[in-house]
């Protein structure tokens, strides 16, 4: 399918073919979901942890002899039952979140949503974001200059995808609000959906098709 490019120095536009196979997929709600939901489960940090019998201090010896006291007899006071003792069933940073999911799928849900956003115009492409200095004030200038070119775009959170060449406009990008910047190979669900626009280059939609093998 043929789309419009953007020229962001000087104004002009022109046109790239992209694969089917990437940008015109129909909507899988099933599979979208399933892939969000694990993308998500598996960078989860693990942070959560209490301590269980093993891991809380003291308890060395008996509390109290078995019988002959009246009292209930204890082993120690690192049990759950005492205060200060090891937590049941708490969360500990040995829990294992991550869910798998077959590395087709995964891809298809990508491509399902570039898909989508592409077909609501969320989905530009410029001839190319590359910066000669990693200054903020230069790529505050491209987004600039977008807005000037592509009439259509607002002010909302976007996704740049440069070249892997165009190291400078990523960092140069860092420090602006509501712009994100990633790899073309690094290109997940969770960006593309957390984002309003995603703005690739020509280079890195090539990149892309080489690093996904789209045929």
């Amino acid at each position: 399918m043929k789309v419009e490019t953007y020229n962001l120095k000087s104004g002009d536009s022109g046109n790239i073919v992209l694969n089917d196979t990437a940008f015109n997929l129909s909507w899988n709600n099933d599979l979208v979901h399933q892939s969000l939901t694990a993308h998500r489960a598996n960078t989860r940090q693990k942070l959560a942890h209490t301590k269980g019998t093993s891991e809380v201090s003291g308890g060395g010896r008996k509390p109290w002899r078995q019988k002959g006291t009246g009292r209930a007899r204890h082993g120690t006071i690192r049990s759950p039952l005492w205060h200060g003792g090891g937590i049941t069933f708490g969360p500990t940073i040995e829990k294992k979140y991550g869910k798998k999911l077959n590395k087709k799928m995964k891809c298809k849900a990508l491509f399902i949503v570039l898909s989508k956003k592409l077909e609501e115009g969320e989905v530009k492409i410029v001839e190319s974001l590359g910066l000669e200095e990693t200054k903020t004030k230069a790529a505050q200038n491209v987004i600039n200059n977008l807005s000037k070119t592509i009439k259509d775009i607002k002010k909302e959170t976007m996704l740049f995808v440069p070249a892997s060449q165009n190291k400078n406009f990523q960092k140069a990008s860092h420090n602006i609000k509501n712009v994100y910047a990633i790899r073309p190979q690094s290109l997940n669900i969770y960006d593309c959906l957390s984002c309003k626009y995603i703005i690739f280059d020509k280079e890195s939609i090539r990149e892309m098709e080489k690093h996904f093998s789209i045929k």
